[in-house]
């Protein structure tokens, strides 16, 4: 007996503590350094721990206090751009290869193995389907139904395959529309294109705790095609049909994709089609919720979109006899007008702002003026340095990040360009010296 209990004590330890891992090789090793992981719910990404990453392989070690879900692992900065989702079910250790060109690759862990297959051989068939309907002239109505029962068959295997998994909620939402009978190409993409969220659980926490519904969403909006400004109008109307999918969701998981997608159209230059969300959905629900600071953030996007006149401030132009208060709105000296944030303190901005000098005593001819918005702690550095540049409007920003018109203009690095047209409207904002300078070749 006293033997028994021994094993007994012996044993308990071990089953309570009982770990699985995470492992993965990255491909090109020199590339990747660290590896963070975060467990991730509808509302927060909770901090697990980091790895090294030694001649692209890790190893990370979880134990029974991380419960099962969704972990985002993060592999580079920007945080946001660089990390997937995984599926950790808490009784099994989860391996996978990951190439920059073709992504992550499970080769241990039967969720999201089963995830990955599915999409796959899903892909497949619809690859399939859209094949024959873009090549055929005349459709065999027996090849149309044996495509589409084979599309079926699969769907029901991997949900079959899934039961009692968070796997399933994957998979069950990702279904797609099959006609029940003979159908026209124009009908299939129409009714595909209406069915796109049909079986999509917005209420699911692993799908809100995972980047599916927000990919969902945006493959849906830009059919993964180039995003072109010339299309805001399609887009537009088809994040009209997202926020009708988001009918019966809860105010807070509205607020989270549309937001979102509100920085993705941000993100890609799309003002207007950003805007739209804001000014139609995304405000209403940010106000009626009490999240003022984010409503704030909103409108201030809107007050330096591209096609707004820009937010107006003053300085002061001085010389040996007075001292008077000018107006960017008052200002009438050139055609085009380039605002730079800068700052004596940042490396970037001493390479790229001699760069942008050279590149204007180019154009000398165009009325091209500068206005030079330095931000800074003290004056001491920044007073010395515009010596430099006499041809250019010297706006002192005391405070830096806080600077009335830093906040103004949302800045949140240096250099930062804005163009504007004679009218004080912006029509560009660059995101490098480059592609200002572009701008100006035209």
């Amino acid at each position: 007996m006293l033997k028994e209990l021994m094993m007994f004590l012996f044993f308990v330890p071990v089953t309570i503590s009982a770990q699985f891992s995470i492992q993965g090789l990255f491909s090109p090793a020199e590339s990747y350094n660290y590896v963070l992981i975060y467990q991730v719910t509808p509302n927060a990404h909770n901090y697990v721990g980091n790895a090294e990453i030694k001649n692209g392989k890790f190893h990370f070690e979880l134990d029974s206090t991380n419960p099962k879900g969704i972990y985002k692992l993060v592999y580079a900065l920007p945080q946001e751009d660089y990390n997937f989702d995984i599926i950790y079910s808490a009784e099994e250790d989860i391996e996978f290869s990951f190439d920059q060109e073709t992504g992550v690759r499970f080769v241990k862990s039967s969720e999201n193995m089963l995830v990955s297959s599915y999409t796959r051989d899903m892909n497949m068939v619809n690859q399939e389907i859209d094949a024959y309907f873009s090549k055929s002239k005349s459709l065999d109505r027996v090849i149309l139904r044996n495509l589409f029962s084979k599309k079926i068959e699969i769907q029901d295997i991997y949900e079959n395959n899934a039961i009692e998994t968070i796997a399933l909620s994957f998979i069950k939402s990702s279904k797609s529309y099959v006609p029940d009978s003979y159908t026209t190409l124009d009908d299939y993409y129409k009714n595909l294109k209406r069915d796109y969220f049909i079986h999509v659980d917005f209420s699911d926490v692993y799908l809100q705790s995972s980047n599916f519904l927000i990919d969902r969403i945006s493959h849906y909006i830009f059919e993964n095609d180039d995003v072109k400004t010339s299309d805001m109008l399609k887009y537009q109307n088809r994040v009209d049909d997202v926020y009708v999918a988001l009918k019966k969701a809860k105010v807070n998981t509205k607020i989270a994709l549309l937001f979102q997608l509100w920085q993705q159209m941000v993100d890609f230059g799309l003002d207007a089609t950003a805007n739209h969300i804001s000014n139609r959905y995304l405000l209403n629900l940010l106000n009626n919720h009490g999240n003022s600071e984010l409503a704030g953030l909103l409108k201030n996007f809107q007050n330096i979109s591209l096609g707004s006149i820009a937010p107006d401030f003053f300085w002061q132009q001085s010389n040996e006899y007075t001292s008077s208060k000018i107006t960017l709105k008052s200002l009438n000296v050139a055609k085009r007008y380039i605002i730079v944030f800068w700052s004596s303190s940042c490396s970037h901005c001493q390479e790229e702002i001699p760069e942008l000098r050279r590149f204007l005593e180019s154009k000398s001819e165009e009325k091209i003026q500068v206005i030079a918005v330095g931000l800074e702690e003290t004056s001491f550095n920044w007073s010395n340095l515009i010596l430099d540049y006499p041809n250019f409007i010297h706006v002192l920003g005391l405070g830096k990040w806080t600077n009335e018109i830093a906040l103004k203009y949302n800045v949140s690095g240096t250099p930062t360009y804005f163009i504007l047209n004679e009218d004080k409207e912006i029509i560009l904002k660059p995101d490098s010296l480059d592609e200002l300078k572009e701008y100006f070749r035209y």
